[in-house]
C-alpha cells in the first residue's frame, strides 16, 4: 500500500545517485518532496504596457504572430527574437543565448514572456518563457534549489509524486481547528502551494501548512512536557528551616524576582517529577546565587549536584565562587575539566561514583561514560545554548531521572521562549540587584578612535582595567576589519611600559588562555585585547570599560553578552561601540545599544532584526528548522497552535478516537516520543 513514506526512489527517474542529491535538500520520501515548499511565487498577471517606464519588469501574454529567428553572432552568442500579439498590440520580444526557447515557439500558439521593458525600441527583452493555455496556471513557484538539484526538476518531481500520491494524503488536523480557522484539507493544501492559480490560493495553502506545521511542533513539546511531569523525578524533601538558615547566610538581600525564582524552583524540587526549567536572566541578575540555593537544597537531602559550563575558565570560576558560597556547609566542591591528567581525572572519578563529593562542577567532562554519579539529584547546564542538544541529553540521562535547571544570560523575549523551550518551564529573573550602575554606551565612528583613546587614558589613571575586542584573529582578505593581533601591536604601542596589554584569542591553548586570565584578574594586565572568546564567563569587577572595534559585525545579542563582561563592580562601567554600519540594520543595532542596558528589550530588538534561527542559534538550541512558518511573524499563531495542542492531548482517549487516527500515526510514523506510547 502506497504511503507518504516511501522513499522517493519509488518514483519513475528518481535511482540511487538522484536520491542522494535529493538528499542534500533533506527530501528522503515522498512526504518530504511535498512539503518542499516554494520559498516564493512569481504571479505572472500581465502587465499594462501604456503605463510602462524604461527597464521595468514586465509580463505579458500573448499569440506568437511571427516565425521565431535564430540568428548567430559573436563566440557562442545567438539571438532569438518573434512578434508577439498582446490585446490589440503587437511587440518585439528578444532572447538572448536561450536558443533553446525556439522549440516551444508555434506560429499562433500562446505563451507568457517575463523580461524587461525597452522603451526606446519598443520590445520586451526576455528572461523567461512559459506556454500556457489561456486560464492555465498564472503563479509560478521558486523552490529552494543547489547545485544538485534544478528547479525544473524539483517542480516536475513535486508534481509526479501528487499525481500519484493525492488519494493517500490523509489530512492531520482535527475538524474543529480546520473550521475555526478555515483551514484547508491537507490534499488541498498541497495542491495549492505547489500548482496555486491565483496568489489567494496560494496565501490559502502557506497558511494552512504553517499552522500545521506549529501544532505539530507544538504536539511533540507539549507531549514531552506531560510525560515529564507524569514520570517518576528525583523527589527532594529537604529541611525548610536548614535552607532558610543557609539563606540567611548570605551577604545581601535577595530581590524580589530572586525570591520568586527560588520559590518556583523549590516547589519544583519537592515534587515526585522530574523539574525541567529553564532559568533566564540578565547578565548580573544574579543567577549563581539562585543555582546555590537550589544546589544546598539538593545537599541537605543526602543528593549529588553537578554544574556543567562551557568553557573550563568559566567552569574554575564558578568552583571558586560557590567554595565561598558554601564555606563552613557539608558542601564537598570538586572540579572536573578536561586539563586534569589521566590520573587526576580517574581519581576524581572514583571519588564522585563514591559520594564523597556531592557539588561536581566541571565542563563537557562531566558527560563522559566514565564519570558515574553516586546519587545525582540535580544537574545544572549554564550558559546551556552553548552546549548541543545531544550533550544536555547526555547530562539528564546522569544518575536516576535527575532534577533539571538550565540557565542562560542570553535573555529571549518571553512570547518566543514559549517556541524555543516549550517543553521546560521558564523562570526569569527580570531585576538587577539594587545599588549596580547602569553600564553608559557611546557609539564612536572609526575617525573618533583617538578621542576614545584619550578616554582609555583618563580610565587607566584612575585605575581601571579595560577590555578591547575585535571580531577576528588575524587578518583577512575579504573582510575590512580590525584584528585582534593588529589591535594588541597598535595599543602596546599606544600604552605600553606604563600598562601592561595582554593578548586572548581562541587559537590559544587553555593553559596559556587560563594563563592571560589570571593575570588580568590579578591586575598584572591593565588592558585586555580579546576576541569573542571573552563574551561567556569572564568576571573581573576591576573591569570597568569595554571597547568594541567594528561593532557593527556582532549580533545585538552578543554585543549585550560582551557589554556585560564590565559593571560588575562599584564603579561606574563604560562601552565604546567603534563602528561605521553601512546598512540600515547595522545603524538600529547601535541605536539600540546606546538606548537600552534591558537584556530583554535587546533581545526583542535582534529578533526583530534577525529572525528566530539566528537570534536562539537552530543547531544548539534545538530550535527546528521550520519549513514554512516564521515564529517570529507568526508568533500569535504559534501561541494559537501551542493551546490546541495541550487542549488535545489533556482529553482522555483523544488517540483512540477514529477521526484523530491520521495524526496519531504520523505522530508515531515519524518516530516523535509522545506521552501516549
Amino acid at each position: 500500500m502506497k504511503s507518504l513514506q516511501d522513499p522517493v526512489t519509488t518514483l519513475k527517474g528518481v535511482g540511487q545517485k538522484r536520491a542522494e542529491q535529493l538528499a542534500t535538500l533533506g527530501i528522503e520520501t515522498i512526504e518530504d518532496l511535498l512539503m518542499h515548499y516554494p520559498s516564493r511565487y512569481d504571479d505572472f498577471a500581465p502587465t499594462n504596457l501604456e503605463t510602462t517606464v524604461d527597464k521595468q519588469k514586465v509580463t505579458i501574454h500573448g499569440t506568437v504572430v511571427s516565425e521565431p529567428v535564430l540568428s548567430r553572432f559573436g563566440y557562442r552568442k545567438n539571438r532569438l527574437s518573434f512578434r508577439l500579439q498582446t490585446g490589440q498590440q503587437v511587440v518585439m520580444v528578444v532572447f538572448f543565448n536561450q536558443p533553446y526557447f525556439k522549440e516551444r515557439l508555434t506560429l499562433n500558439g500562446d505563451v507568457t514572456v517575463l523580461g524587461t521593458w525597452n522603451q526606446g525600441r519598443q520590445q520586451v527583452i526576455g528572461s523567461k518563457l512559459l506556454v500556457v493555455n489561456p486560464g492555465e496556471e498564472t503563479i509560478g513557484t521558486i523552490y529552494p534549489a543547489n547545485k544538485h538539484v534544478r528547479q525544473t526538476t524539483i517542480r516536475q518531481l513535486i508534481e509526479l509524486a501528487y499525481t500519484q500520491y493525492r488519494n493517500v494524503i490523509a489530512t492531520l488536523l482535527p475538524l474543529k481547528i480546520r473550521q475555526r480557522y478555515q483551514l484547508l484539507d491537507r490534499a488541498t493544501m498541497f495542491q495549492w502551494v505547489h500548482f496555486p492559480k491565483t496568489s489567494d490560493q496560494a496565501r490559502q495553502a502557506r497558511r494552512t501548512a504553517a499552522y500545521e506545521e506549529f501544532y505539530l511542533f507544538q504536539l511533540r513539546l507539549q507531549s514531552m512536557r506531560l510525560a515529564r511531569r507524569k514520570a517518576d523525578g528525583t523527589q527532594l524533601l529537604y529541611n525548610n528551616d536548614e535552607l532558610r538558615a543557609f539563606i540567611r547566610t548570605i551577604p545581601f538581600e535577595l530581590t524580589k524576582a530572586q525570591k520568586r525564582v527560588v520559590n518556583e524552583i523549590c516547589r519544583d524540587l519537592r515534587s515526585p517529577f522530574q523539574m525541567n526549567r529553564l532559568l533566564q536572566g540578565d547578565v548580573g541578575s544574579g543567577k549563581t546565587i539562585v543555582a546555590a540555593i537550589a544546589i544546598y537544597t539538593t545537599i541537605l537531602t543526602g543528593y549529588q549536584a553537578a554544574l556543567m559550563a562551557p568553557t573550563e575558565i568559566l567552569a574554575a570560576q564558578h568552583a571558586e565562587k560557590l567554595a565561598k558560597v558554601f564555606e563552613n556547609t557539608p558542601v564537598n566542591v570538586a572540579l572536573l575539566t578536561g586539563s586534569l591528567t589521566a590520573k587526576q581525572h580517574q581519581a576524581l572519578a572514583d571519588q564522585i561514583a563514591a559520594g564523597q563529593c556531592n557539588l561536581i562542577i566541571g565542563t563537557h567532562a562531566l558527560i563522559q561514560d566514565q564519570v558515574e554519579f553516586a546519587n545525582l539529584g540535580l544537574a545544572i547546564i549554564d550558559e546551556q545554548h552553548r552546549f548541543g542538544v545531544d550533550q544536555r541529553k547526555l547530562l539528564r540521562e546522569k544518575g536516576d531521572h535527575p532534577n533539571i535547571l538550565a540557565m542562560t544570560a542570553t535573555p529571549i523575549p518571553r512570547t518566543l521562549s514559549i517556541t524555543a523551550y516549550g517543553e521546560m518551564d521558564v523562570s526569569v529573573i527580570d531585576e538587577l540587584p539594587a545599588g549596580r550602575k547602569t553600564i553608559k554606551t557611546t557609539w564612536l565612528k572609526s575617525d573618533q578612535s583617538e578621542a576614545a583613546l584619550d578616554f582609555l587614558r583618563k580610565q587607566l589613571a584612575q585605575g581601571a582595567q579595560v577590555y578591547v575586542v575585535s571580531p577576528l584573529i588575524e587578518e583577512s582578505e575579504k573582510l575590512d576589519v580590525q584584528n585582534a593581533t593588529a589591535l594588541y601591536e597598535q595599543f602596546a604601542d599606544r600604552f605600553a611600559p606604563k600598562y601592561q596589554v595582554g593578548l586572548l584569542h581562541g587559537r590559544m591553548t587553555n593553559d596559556e588562555k587560563e594563563a592571560v586570565m589570571a593575570d588580568f584578574q590579578a591586575g598584572k594586565i591593565q588592558v585586555l585585547v580579546a576576541t569573542t572568546v571573552i563574551e561567556v564567563g569572564v568576571d573581573n569587577p576591576n573591569a570597568t570599560v569595554m571597547v568594541i572595534y567594528d561593532a557593527d559585525r556582532f549580533g545585538l545579542a552578543q554585543l549585550h553578552q560582551l557589554r556585560g563582561r564590565v559593571g560588575r563592580g562599584v564603579r561606574q562601567s563604560y562601552c565604546l561601540l567603534v563602528a561605521d554600519p553601512k546598512t540600515p540594520e547595522g545603524k538600529k543595532r547601535m541605536e539600540t545599544m546606546v538606548e537600552t542596558t534591558d537584556g530583554f528589550i535587546v533581545a526583542q530588538r535582534d529578533l526583530e532584526l534577525r529572525g528566530s534561527g539566528d537570534v536562539l542559534g537552530k543547531k544548539q538550541s534545538g530550535m527546528p528548522d521550520f519549513k514554512i512558518g516564521d515564529p517570529v511573524g507568526d508568533l500569535k499563531m504559534m501561541q494559537y497552535a501551542r493551546q490546541d495542542a495541550l487542549d488535545l492531548l489533556e482529553q482522555p482517549g483523544w488517540d483512540q478516537r477514529d477521526e484523530n487516527q491520521p495524526l496519531v500515526l504520523y505522530l508515531r510514523s515519524q518516530n516523535l516520543k509522545t506521552h501516549f506510547d
